[in-house]
């Protein structure tokens, strides 16, 4: 471990070379020592491009598949770098080779054969890639497996004329293999292919703990790095970050934290692999951008999950925007670390080739943020530095204060370096309006804000100048929905210095007829800078308000939530989580309730109307149809940011019964953990839920 942070400080300081440092772990300098100074660097940086899996899933066509290489082409995805056409799984006939051993296309879905469709591929100007198992084909367990047919298929894949190979690991584990011993034969038989064509190899071992199961450490996808650099372009970091056509925001940042862990492994050829882009699988345009930052300044191949046809010219932008690709794909092949410790809010840099660094200020929180962090932290030294927001372009020069209004599950990723020259435009941060107080109630840090019919509530927008000249006159205005009225609390003052900030606050007022549903208050931040004349920002944060609480004695399975997130699949009203069967816990059933998968939160809108809920809490039944690997979870029912219930952790046989005082409580959120697991089985149950209101 001390190795290890020895590496990352390097790489934070711009000391390390692209060579792999002398107090790197044992494993990178062998990764070093046993590439061949000869072979060819096939990925000097990141590759690029669109795989079938996550949009098409199984039983891609031919026909879909001349569809988005057309649109990538036409769209401008190409000619941004997205080159792969990748084919994932489903491919092969039901019987995947012929009698003679040749891999055998399904001719209904490639009634051509897959050479023409290759063949087309390239005539867009763009690469062809392939799937296949490192494991054997087992009839029931896995469609296609290459174990035993290394070179054949190695041959047949260079005789097609493909660019790529993604081997998976779900034969391989199927039948106990070792994946180092598997790999190393296949990534030479792809070496040594008939044609001696160059093909791209990726590793695509999805095999975890807990996730999966108690599997050996060596038969993991975070044992990968130990081994794939000498012999693979890119390597899977983790288990799938998504299912098909579902990828969300909280398992692109558990993949991304995986893929941090060992920063040192990636460089000009090889890199950590923490799965595709999902844009509009799952998650909004900000946390679609933030995947898009993550992405990119974890050095990682950037492969998009989604149907590119059906994307909004959003996702377009995002995916298309030249700054950030070029931070992926900078020439030296280094990934980001994270400056300072984990948690809500985070700082990650990745040394540039030039000297430049990739500033991430994360932020993981329901609330927007103002996150902040120094020049020197990230490397850099000097008193005048300049900042490029790789998102929106604009360019501003900092006395060596790097800070940003980041939205709830935002990233803003700054290109900085050493200023020359005449002074700058100061970078001055207008924040994003903030709710900080509902009446007489404090808004808990980092809590969504939510507002009802007839509130009041205190609106603070701060903003502060990291230039190194004052700023004069500065004015925020703020914008509300109609029928509401926003009334300034402070006085503006004359200016804003050098490294200070100024808050602005407003009481802002509902109408008792507010109509529930999203919302969102704009504000518009004004200031005098020499010789630029009047600058403008505007920023904007949404804001939900909540439907009527609950009346009476109710189910509050059966009241409108504010929201509802579930592990995998949906909250599932009355019946165990993906639905078809009734909510049942150590044999008894329920009639009313709530299913979900861990992790998940479901929050209500109660408006201190209620004064008690009682519910039973533990693990569905269902998981007993599963297997017996996890099934452990935590319940927790938190009013106002305290924590009014804690059940501990619950088996599959634990069920717990709960009686909590609801007096004064506004809003309520009902929270399932995993209890460390990985959420492997955990389907959790709210039974009952019965409120007096």
């Amino acid at each position: 471990m001390k190795r290890h942070l020895t590496a990352l400080l390097a790489l934070v300081t711009g000391l390390l070379a692209v060579s792999v440092p002398a107090d790197a772990s044992p494993a990178a300098r062998t990764v070093a020592a046993t590439t061949p100074a000869s072979q060819q660097v096939l990925s000097p940086t990141p590759y690029m491009g669109w795989n079938t899996y996550y949009a098409l899933g199984g039983d891609p066509t031919e026909a879909e598949i001349k569809s988005v290489a057309d649109f990538l082409v036409s769209s401008g995805l190409r000619d941004s770098g997205y080159q792969y056409v990748w084919i994932d799984g489903n491919w092969a006939a039901p019987t995947p080779r012929s009698a003679a051993g040749d891999l055998v296309p399904n001719p209904d879905q490639f009634p051509n054969g897959l050479k023409p469709l290759v063949d087309y591929i390239h005539s867009k100007g763009l690469k062809a890639g392939i799937y296949t198992d490192a494991g054997p084909y087992i009839p029931g367990k896995c469609g296609l497996g290459s174990h035993g047919y290394y070179q054949r298929d190695a041959d047949q894949f260079a005789a097609w004329k493909f660019d790529a190979v993604k081997a998976d690991y779900l034969c391989g584990i199927a039948a106990d293999l070792d994946p180092k011993t598997v790999y190393t034969e296949f990534a030479q038989a792809l070496r040594n292919n008939a044609s001696k064509r160059p093909m791209i190899f990726n590793l695509c071992n999805p095999v975890t703990s807990p996730d999966w199961g108690n599997y050996p450490e060596e038969q993991q996808s975070t044992y990968s790095w130990t081994y794939a650099p000498s012999i693979a372009q890119s390597w899977r970091t983790y288990t799938d970050v998504g299912f098909v056509g579902e990828i969300k925001y909280k398992d692109v940042l558990r993949n991304y934290d995986a893929n941090a862990r060992h920063p040192e492994a990636a460089g000009p050829g090889h890199f950590n692999d923490p799965d595709y882009l999902g844009p509009e699988l799952g998650m909004n345009d900000e946390e679609f951008r933030t995947q898009m930052t993550l992405w990119s300044v974890a050095a990682a191949p950037l492969m998009i999950g989604s149907d590119v046809r059906k994307l909004s010219k959003t996702s377009l932008d995002i995916l298309e925007d030249r700054d950030v690709i070029a931070i992926n794909q900078d020439s030296a092949g280094v990934q980001a670390v994270r400056v300072g410790p984990a948690g809500t809010t985070e700082t990650w840099v990745k040394r540039l080739a030039n000297g430049d660094r990739a500033v991430v200020l994360l932020n993981r929180g329901d609330s927007p943020a103002t996150l902040t962090t120094k020049a020197s932290s990230v490397g850099l030294s000097g008193n005048r530095f300049t900042l490029k927001n790789a998102w929106t372009d604009k360019v501003t020069e900092s006395a060596g204060t790097i800070s940003a209004a980041v939205p709830a599950h935002g990233a803003a990723l700054f290109r900085v370096s050493q200023a020359t020259g005449k002074p700058g435009v100061p970078h001055v941060v207008a924040g994003l309006p903030q709710v900080t107080q509902v009446g007489d109630d404090a808004v808990p840090a980092g809590t969504a804000p939510l507002v009802a019919g007839g509130d009041q509530a205190r609106v603070e927008v701060t903003v502060r100048n990291d230039g190194a000249q004052p700023v004069f006159a500065p004015r925020v205005e703020l914008a509300v929905p109609a029928g509401w009225t926003a009334s300034p609390l402070d006085k503006a003052p004359k200016l804003l210095d050098s490294n200070h900030s100024a808050t602005f606050a407003f009481t802002v007022t509902l109408p008792a007829t507010a109509a529930p549903g999203n919302a969102a208050l704009t504000a518009t931040t004004s200031y005098e800078v020499i010789g630029k004349g009047r600058l403008l920002q505007e920023t904007s944060t949404p804001i939900v308000v909540a439907p009527a609480a609950p009346d009476g004695d109710v189910a509050l399975s059966h009241h409108q939530w504010i929201s509802a997130t579930s592990g995998w699949m949906s909250p599932t009203v009355d019946q165990s989580v993906g639905g078809g069967s009734p909510i049942s816990m150590v044999g008894q059933v329920h009639a009313t309730g709530i299913g979900v998968a861990s992790p998940s939160t479901i929050r209500y809108y109660l408006g201190d109307q209620c004064s008690r809920l009682t519910t039973t809490v533990g693990i569905d039944d269902a998981v007993r149809n599963v297997g017996p690997e996890g099934g452990t979870s935590t319940f927790q029912v938190i009013g106002d940011g305290k924590v009014l219930f804690d059940s501990g952790v619950l088996t599959r046989d634990d069920v717990r019964q709960a009686d909590i005082d609801l007096t004064g409580v506004r809003v309520l959120d009902l929270v399932v953990g995993d209890a460390g697991d990985g959420g492997y089985n955990d389907r959790a149950d709210w039974a009952g839920l019965n409120a007096t209101c």
